[in-house]
C-alpha cells in the first residue's frame, strides 16, 4: 500500500518501472522530443540513403529508390506500431529481451529472453560498426576529391588508414557518451534538426546546381536493369533494391532502450518509436527525390573510375558543382552535411548500445555483468559505453582481410536487429495473445493483425538480405549473410544449451536489493 501511494506521485514511467521490479538508477530527464531524437538520429535518412544509394541505383534505379522507400517505410511502420504497443506496457531499458521474457510465459521466458537479447545486442554492435566505418569511408572519399579526385591524382587512403579513422571516430563517440544524459539529449535534438534541415537543403540545392537534370518521367518510371551482376528478373532486381531502404529505417528500438531515462516513458517511448519512423519516411522520400533528379548517367555514377571512385552521391555532388562552376569544392562542402549526420548517428547508436548492455547486465546475462551494470556519479553506464565502442572497433577489423567477410559481419546488423524486433511481437500474438495487458498506447483489436503483418515482413526481409546479389556465384560473390546470421544463432543457442540455461533465469528484479 505504501509503494502504491508513493507511485501516485511518481512519473508514470518511473512508477511502471517500479511495478516491473526495477529501481530507478538512470537519470530520467528525456522529453518525448529527446526520445524521438535518439531514434530519428539513429535511423538518420542522410546516413542510410547516402551510404547505400549505390545499391538502389544498381538494382532498379529510380523506381526501386522512389517506390521501394514507400513500400518499405509503410511495412516498417507496422513493425514499429507493434513494438510501440509492447513498449507502452513494458517501458524498460532492456526493451526487446525483457518483452520476450514477459510475453513468452514462465516456461519459455529464460530462453526467449536470452535469444532476443543476444540478437539485439549483436545487431546493435554491428549497426554501430557499419555506421562509423561508413563515415570513415566517406571521409576518405572527401579527402580523395579534395586532393584532385581519382582521375586527378587525388590521395586514396589505404584500408589501414580507413580503419584508423574508424577507431578515432569511435573514440570520440565513447568520450561524448561519457557525458551526462542532459548533454546527450542536446546532441540528439541537434542531430534530429540537422537531419531534417540537411535533407531540405540538399534536396533543393543539388538539383538546382545540376546543369543536366533528370526529368520527372525518369525519376518516377525509369527501371535500371543494367546492374552488371548477371541478374535479369525485374522482380528480383526490385527486391534487392529494397535493401537500401530497409537498412536505413532501422534502429528505432533506441526509444525503448532510452525508456528509463524518458519522462512518462509508457506514453512517450511509443511516441518516439512511431514518430521517428513516420518522420523518416517523409523526410527520406524527399531526399531520394531531390538527389535522383540530379542523376543523369547511372553507369558513370557507379563506375569505380569516376572521381569519387564509384561513390554515387559523392560523384553527384562533386560533378554538379564542377560542371556549373568549374570546380567541385561546393560538392565537397555539401558532402559534409551527410558526414555530420552520420557522425551523430554513430554517437546515438553507441548510446543505445550502452543502455541495452547495461540492462542485459543488470539481469546477469553478460560475462562480468556487475562491471557493465555500474553507473557513475552522473548516472551514466560508463563501462558499458566504452565496451560498446571497443567491440564496434573489433567488428570492423575483418575489413583488413576481406571485404566479403566484413560485409557478412555487418549483415548481422539488419537481420540480427529485425529478428530481435520480431521475437517479442511473435510471442505477443501467440503465447500472450490472451494474457497481454496493454499500456496507455495500444492497438486494441488490431494489435494481433498488425503483429502478424510485422512478423511476415521481417521474415520477408530476412530472405531478401540472404539472396545472392551477383551471378555466377563464387567465393567472392556469394552472399554470406545466412552464414553470418546462422553462425550467430548457433553460437547463441549452443551457449544456452551448454551453459546459460543452468544460471540465466530471465529478468531479475532489483527493487529491494
Amino acid at each position: 500500500m505504501v509503494l502504491e501511494l508513493a507511485n501516485k506521485d511518481l512519473d508514470s514511467g518511473h512508477a511502471r518501472l517500479n511495478e516491473l521490479g526495477y529501481k530507478q538508477e538512470l537519470k530520467r530527464d528525456l522529453s518525448v522530443l529527446s526520445n524521438f531524437a535518439f531514434s530519428f538520429s539513429i535511423i538518420s535518412v542522410l546516413t542510410g540513403i547516402t551510404t547505400l544509394y549505390n545499391t538502389g541505383l544498381n538494382f532498379g534505379g529510380p523506381v526501386s529508390l522512389v517506390y521501394g522507400w514507400l513500400i518499405t517505410g509503410c511495412l516498417t511502420m507496422f513493425v514499429g506500431l507493434s513494438m510501440a504497443e509492447i513498449c507502452s506496457s513494458y517501458p524498460t531499458s532492456g526493451g526487446l529481451y525483457y518483452w520476450s521474457a514477459k510475453l513468452a510465459g514462465p516456461n519459455w521466458a529464460p530462453f526467449a529472453s536470452y535469444l532476443t537479447g543476444w540478437f539485439n545486442i549483436a545487431g546493435q554492435w554491428a549497426v554501430t560498426t557499419s555506421i562509423d566505418y561508413s563515415l570513415a569511408q566517406m571521409l576518405q572519399v572527401m579527402i580523395l576529391l579534395a586532393t584532385g579526385g581519382k582521375n586527378g591524382g587525388g590521395y586514396e587512403a589505404s584500408k589501414y588508414v580507413v580503419i584508423a579513422i574508424h577507431g578515432v571516430i569511435l573514440l570520440s563517440h565513447a568520450i561524448l557518451n561519457s557525458l551526462s544524459i542532459s548533454w546527450l539529449s542536446f546532441f540528439g535534438q541537434l542531430a534530429a534538426a540537422w537531419n531534417i534541415l540537411g535533407v531540405f537543403l540538399l534536396m533543393i540545392l543539388i538539383p538546382a546546381v545540376t546543369p543536366d537534370r533528370a526529368n520527372a518521367k525518369f525519376v518516377f518510371t525509369h527501371f535500371n536493369t543494367d546492374n552488371g551482376d548477371g541478374i535479369h528478373s525485374k522482380f528480383y532486381i526490385f527486391t534487392l533494391g529494397l535493401l537500401m531502404s530497409q537498412y536505413t529505417i532501422t534502429g528505432y528500438d533506441a526509444s525503448a532502450h532510452m525508456s528509463e531515462e524518458t519522462k512518462d516513458a509508457d506514453k512517450n517511448g511509443p511516441k518516439g518509436i512511431i514518430s521517428s519512423i513516420g518522420v523518416s519516411i517523409i523526410v527520406g522520400w524527399g531526399y531520394i527525390l531531390g538527389i535522383t533528379f540530379a542523376v543523369n548517367n547511372i553507369p558513370e555514377l557507379l563506375s569505380e573510375d569516376n572521381d569519387a571512385g564509384g561513390y554515387a552521391i559523392a560523384q553527384i555532388f562533386y560533378q554538379a558543382f564542377k560542371s556549373r562552376y568549374g570546380n567541385g569544392v561546393g560538392g565537397i562542402i555539401c558532402l559534409g552535411i551527410p558526414a555530420i549526420a552520420i557522425y551523430f548517428c554513430g554517437m546515438s547508436s553507441v548510446t543505445s548500445n550502452s543502455r541495452m548492455l547495461y540492462a542485459f547486465s543488470r539481469d546477469g546475462a553478460m560475462p562480468l555483468s556487475p562491471l557493465w551494470h555500474k553507473v557513475n556519479k552522473q548516472e551514466v553506464p560508463l563501462n558499458s559505453v566504452w565496451l560498446s565502442a571497443f567491440i564496434a572497433f573489433l567488428m570492423a577489423l575483418p575489413s583488413l582481410g576481406s571485404a566479403v567477410a566484413f560485409q557478412a559481419m555487418v549483415s548481422i546488423a539488419v537481420i540480427g536487429l529485425y529478428i530481435a524486433y520480431a521475437l517479442p511481437i511473435f510471442f505477443r500474438v501467440t503465447l500472450a495473445r490472451k494474457s497481454f495487458i496493454p499500456g496507455p498506447f495500444n492497438l486494441g483489436k488490431y494489435g494481433v493483425f498488425v503483429g502478424w503483418i510485422s512478423i511476415l515482413w521481417v521474415a520477408t526481409i530476412s530472405v531478401l538480405f540472404s539472396l545472392p546479389v551477383s551471378y555466377p556465384i563464387t567465393d567472392q560473390t556469394l552472399n554470406y549473410t545466412p552464414v553470418a546470421v546462422g553462425g550467430l544463432a548457433i553460437i547463441i543457442v549452443s551457449s544456452w544449451v551448454l551453459n546459460a540455461r543452468h544460471w540465466f533465469k530471465g529478468p531479475v528484479t532489483n527493487l529491494y536489493r
